[in-house]
């Protein structure tokens, strides 16, 4: 078991943490805030320890809170809800600390924190979920949508985080550039991350969340359902246990599909799998899940008779499922739960939050009723947090409903709650509104029903309490007691006195006569006041200066006059909206106040320069040796790449001021002139912008300097690679990763590490796959790591000079495997021809140029295009059907001008494979090579085509294929080659290809192989057409008269009379396979006019 456990987490929820700990026999640590030191959980724990800050950053505090774990001897950490409680980079942190992590391990964190791996992850556990964009989308991605769905509208919604924030409705097209701009600003504000998805609506759902305990060894079982349909502005504010709504058999298929999801990662610890019920169409989807404890999981346990913080502890300590004692059970009764925020609510649905001095505080009490809460008659309440003060938690074992409601109505009578605004009277209204006691709520009544809410809340009957005899004092202008401001421990020692230190003036004073009182713009504390009393002062003039959230505000004069009363002093602390000082308005004229400040637009000052001067110093102008040793090799440096990549000040750098971590070992100023961006420059630029736009041109670029330390793999530059890597897998925009470079670096002595062998780059780089276009490009030598990450990418573009290989040649000597040169290992004659490289190419220019050209496929369509005469192609197969032709001029002819870029031209030559453009939109071709084994399928070409059929299906792109094959390679030899594996690879792919496909027979269609060009049957593709020379056959016509008429040919004994014979029952065959024989009995959609095929692409695909 667990012996001492940090708690990083305030107010109720600490609480709750510490009671279930205490129970179990664990010691607790509890943590506070600069500014919260008078939360009840600071007395509510065994030992208490300050963080660093104020507000919710020191909360958020990784590194702080490890540290005050371990100084505290803790072997655990509690993360709650909100703050850390999400963070996969905390539970990573925990465990490189030595100190468990009560809670999901990092890589559940990962998945289900990102909502648009939550969602591949439903998909591939087969659970149903709402049409939604494809990942994180634009404006334009989402406009597209919502016109799919126009008739039910969209919910726009944040890829991370949670909570109501960046999630919009959107029921009008014009609804959406507004809609789509503020999600993404609240999504930015909120989680740092301004992706954003749609999904479809459903307008009067109901939202049903699953209750998970796995212990991470195979064993999960969900304990019932919550109902949290009753929400503001998508925030949750009542939650029910069970749902008094669902069907049997609805409430059996929503927690089976949790179980399934949770069963697929071996879920750990406590989670949440959140569904919206379509109630017209007793449909269930997914939406997201939320892997930690929820603030509603109190009713779960009322229902259940069951202490889930405890269970969650056990099972941190290794405890399986089965030892908890948790398992399938029946629900008793009803449980509800009523969130008591510090809150005004208004008549369009939001809240106002508020704060102030809880003058009483009385929660309710009695059988089935519970009161989770931090609050106490005398608590300052603090603005820096959720306004989230008490969860009123009711019970009732009957199994009528409305003995619940009944319960929870007598509940929030009798909470008497003084000194602060709340929603109490909202929450008894909401209760006794005859649609929720009907149980007609969806999670958009409150919003549509606020305004009556408000109304009736204000008839409600006085609470079950007696109203104070008198007026209590007012709060007053002071937020909180008065500190020392020069010492910075005396907020700790706040709370140990017996007496409170006063304020210095009556706010309930009247104000004088003729004067404007000048208000606090918002809470915080006074740090200086520029004026006196009775002087002088112009409108606009500063007067003094507030501090709030560590920033300083000068609050300005609104009018002219003199300063009649000054109500506050240096050091107090304030309310929003008290009375700072007050100005009588008079016509005064104030020397220096109206000579405006002239700005010099073109000063630099000192912080700027300095700035400026070290990011010189990390750009070629700067570096004139590393330039110089570029020259001699005859390459371009990493910036001059990455200008010729990016369109001209598009590119914003990541992480340019890294260095090597080898402070130890050099001078920090060595370091920063040798080691600039720690030998990778990253960032995000736009390539083709004239061409698609700005937001369709975004490109992440990863370009290792070969000039830094030989292009290898440090600390900082793994830390950099992750960044990008991560932000290209959320924002999925393609990446162009430059690698020459030596692999890993030993010489970063500042890092304490044995084998480095945790290093994520290589797990999140293979993640990548499939989520967004990978273009590595090469110059030079490229060894270990950084040819891994070459050999991920999906096209690998490679100069001549290259040399590419797992291992380089000190790997090579150290392991007695013989002593090389680079240029030895890995040479463009090997990676060419064995398919290592796709594109070979001259020069930097050149690859760029190809990368530039590789990335447009991906970008969209192009609007100017031109195309040959297509009547060409009537004349591109040779009458002889027996010659050969040249199938890349088909293609040539038969695509826009220009626009073909062929992939792996050196491997598997019986395939060519290739992007090109019809009337400027995207496609791949895959076409057999009649030059090549007379266009049959071998080992070598079927993994080409299969790959490439990979990925264009990745990124939606249509697939065309162009048949002229006599079947798949025969022979001993070829059988050597594993042929079997290989070729049926082609099938496997081409039949789960989920973009659309088409293909033409130029010529031959014989056998397996033909139908391999078809994706398995010519009746699979969106069509399957054949020029006139298309010739059909089941194998090749000669085998089959061989095995087929054997008997009749073995007959004859004159071998040229059985010449005769058989050389007629070919000819009958051939006659009988012909394109407009075959057409005749619908084996292809048509035979066309080999000019029409254009005109057959853009309309089948």
């Amino acid at each position: 078991m667990l012996k001492k456990l940090l708690i990083a987490n305030r107010g109720e929820i600490a609480i709750r943490i510490a009671q279930a700990a205490a129970e179990l026999g664990i010691a607790t640590v509890g943590v506070h805030s600069e500014d919260d030191a008078t939360s009840l959980h600071v007395r509510r724990v065994d030992e208490v320890q300050p963080l660093k800050g104020r507000g919710a950053a020191a909360y958020l505090d990784i590194a702080g809170v490890i540290a005050v774990a371990k100084a505290a001897g803790c072997d655990s950490v509690h993360p709650g809800y909100g703050f850390l409680s999400e963070n996969a980079a905390f539970a990573k942190a925990c465990a490189e600390a030595g100190l468990v992590f009560v809670g999901p391990t990092p890589q559940q964190l990962d998945l289900f924190g990102d909502k648009a791996r939550a969602r591949a992850h439903a998909v591939a556990t087969a659970v149903p979920l709402l049409p939604g964009t494809d990942g994180a989308a634009d404006l334009a991605g989402i406009r597209a949508f919502f016109e799919r769905h126009a008739k039910a509208g969209v919910m726009i919604k944040a890829i991370a985080g949670g909570g109501g924030r960046g999630m919009r409705p959107v029921r009008r097209a014009e609804e959406i550039a507004e809609a789509v701009e503020r999600c993404a600003a609240e999504a930015k504000a909120a989680f740092g991350n301004p992706a954003i998805y749609a999904e479809r609506l459903v307008d009067r759902a109901r939202h049903i969340e699953v209750q998970i305990v796995g212990d991470g060894q195979g064993g999960i079982v969900a304990l019932g359902e919550r109902d949290c349909t009753l929400q503001r502005r998508n925030q949750k504010i009542v939650e029910l246990a069970p749902s008094p709504h669902l069907s049997a058999t609805l409430r059996l298929r929503i927690v089976d599909a949790a179980i399934a999801m949770a069963k697929a990662v071996h879920y750990r610890s406590l989670g949440t799998f959140e569904f919206l019920v379509d109630d017209a169409a007793q449909e269930f989807f997914f939406i997201e899940a939320n892997p930690r404890l929820q603030v509603e999981h109190t009713v779960t346990e009322e229902v259940y008779g069951v202490d889930l913080v405890k269970a969650q502890l056990r099972l941190a300590a290794g405890v399986t499922l089965a030892e908890t004692g948790l398992g399938a059970a029946t629900p008793r009764g009803h449980a509800i739960q009523l969130r008591i925020n510090m809150e005004t609510m208004t008549a369009d649905g939001s809240a106002k939050p508020g704060g102030g001095t809880l003058t009483a505080f009385e929660p309710p009490s009695g059988p089935g009723v519970r009161v989770d809460t931090y609050g106490y008659a005398g608590y300052r309440t603090n603005p820096n947090f959720d306004s989230l003060l008490a969860k009123v938690i009711v019970h009732a074992p009957s199994p009528e409903f409305g003995d619940a409601l009944a319960r929870a109505e007598r509940a929030l009578a009798a909470f008497r709650l003084e000194g602060a605004p709340s929603n109490i009277a909202f929450l008894r209204a909401l209760v006794a509104h005859p649609d929720f006691q009907a149980d007609k709520v969806y999670t958009r009544f409150v919003d549509e029903h606020a305004g009556a809410l408000i109304e009736a809340a204000a008839e409600l009957k006085a609470g079950l309490y007696f109203p104070p005899t008198a007026a209590p004092a007012a709060n007053g202008r002071q937020a909180g007691a008065r500190v020392d401001s020069v010492d910075p421990l005396a907020v700790l020692a706040f709370g140990k006195r017996d007496s409170e230190t006063a304020t210095t003036a009556d706010l309930a004073s009247d104000a004088p006569e003729g004067t404007v009182a000048v208000p606090a713009p918002m809470q915080g504390t006074i740090v200086s006041i520029a004026v006196k009393e009775g002087d002088a002062v112009a409108a606009g003039q500063a007067l003094l200066v507030m501090d709030a959230m560590k920033m300083q505000h000068e609050i300005r004069s609104p009018a002219r006059g003199y300063v009649r009363r000054i109500a506050v002093e240096a050091g107090e602390t304030i309310y929003e909206g008290h009375a700072l000082l007050f100005v009588e308005e008079a016509d005064v004229e104030v020397k220096g106040q109206a000579v405006e400040e002239t700005i010099d637009l073109d000063h630099i000052r000192p912080d700027l320069a300095e700035y400026l001067d070290r990011r010189a110093m990390t750009l070629d102008d700067r570096r004139p040796d590393a330039v110089a040793r570029r020259r001699k090799t005859n390459q371009r440096t990493a910036r001059e790449n990455l200008d010729d990549l990016v369109d001209p000040n598009s590119f914003v750098e990541y992480g340019a001021f890294a260095i090597a971590s080898q402070r130890t070992r050099r001078t920090l100023e060595d370091l920063i002139e040798k080691t600039p961006a720690d030998g990778l420059i990253t960032g995000i630029g736009r390539v083709n912008g004239s061409l698609f736009g700005a937001e369709r041109s975004r490109v992440a670029v990863a370009h290792y300097d070969y000039t830094v330390l030989a292009g290898t793999q440090g600390k900082n530059n793994h830390h950099k690679k992750d960044r990008i890597f991560e932000i290209v897998e959320k924002q999925r925009i393609p990446l162009v990763v430059f690698t020459e470079g030596g692999g890993g670096r030993p010489g970063d002595i500042d890092v304490q590490s044995v084998a480095g062998l945790n290093t994520m780059a290589f797990h999140i780089f293979g993640r990548l796959s499939g989520v967004a276009p990978l273009v590595g490009i090469n110059s030079g030598r490229c060894f270990a790591g950084n040819a891994a990450l070459l050999g991920c990418c999906d096209v690998v573009i490679a100069t001549k000079n290259s040399s590419i290989g797992m291992g380089g040649p000190a790997m090579i000597e150290g392991g007695n495997l013989g002593v090389y040169s680079p240029e030895e290992v890995g040479p463009m004659s090997v990676q060419v021809p064995n398919g290592v490289v796709d594109i070979a190419v001259e020069d930097e220019a050149e690859a760029v140029a190809v990368a530039k050209k590789y990335l447009s496929y991906f970008q969209g369509a192009l609007p100017d295009w031109r195309a040959a005469d297509q009547r060409l192609l009537r004349r591109a197969i040779p009458e002889n059907r027996l010659r050969v032709y040249d199938v890349r001029e088909v293609i040539a002819t038969l695509c826009d001008e220009g626009s073909v870029l062929e992939l792996r031209r050196g491997f598997g030559p019986g395939m060519v494979t290739a992007f090109a453009r019809i009337e400027g939109k995207p496609l791949g071709i895959v076409a057999n090579n009649p030059v090549h084994l007379a266009g049959a399928i071998d080992s070598d070409g079927s993994d080409k085509a299969a790959r490439f059929l990979q990925l264009c299906d990745a990124f939606d792109i249509p697939i065309l294929f162009l048949c002229d094959t006599p079947g798949m390679m025969v022979g001993p030899e070829i059988e050597k080659t594993a042929l079997v594996r290989h070729c049926s690879r082609l099938f496997v792919t081409g039949a789960n290809l989920t973009v659309p496909f088409g293909t033409i027979i130029l010529r031959k269609a014989y056998g397996l192989g033909a139908q391999a060009m078809a994706g398995g049957s010519f009746h699979a593709p969106a069509f399957a057409i054949s020029w006139p020379t298309g010739e059909f056959g089941g194998m090749g016509l000669e085998g089959a008269v061989k095995l087929g008429y054997r008997k009749e040919l073995e007959a004859i004994s004159d071998p040229t009379e059985r010449r005769t014979l058989f050389d007629k029952m070919v000819a009958a065959a051939y006659a009988r396979g012909k394109a407009l024989s075959t057409a005749t009995y619908f084996e292809v959609d048509e035979v066309i006019d080999p000019a029409d095929s254009r005109r057959w692409i853009t309309t089948g695909l």
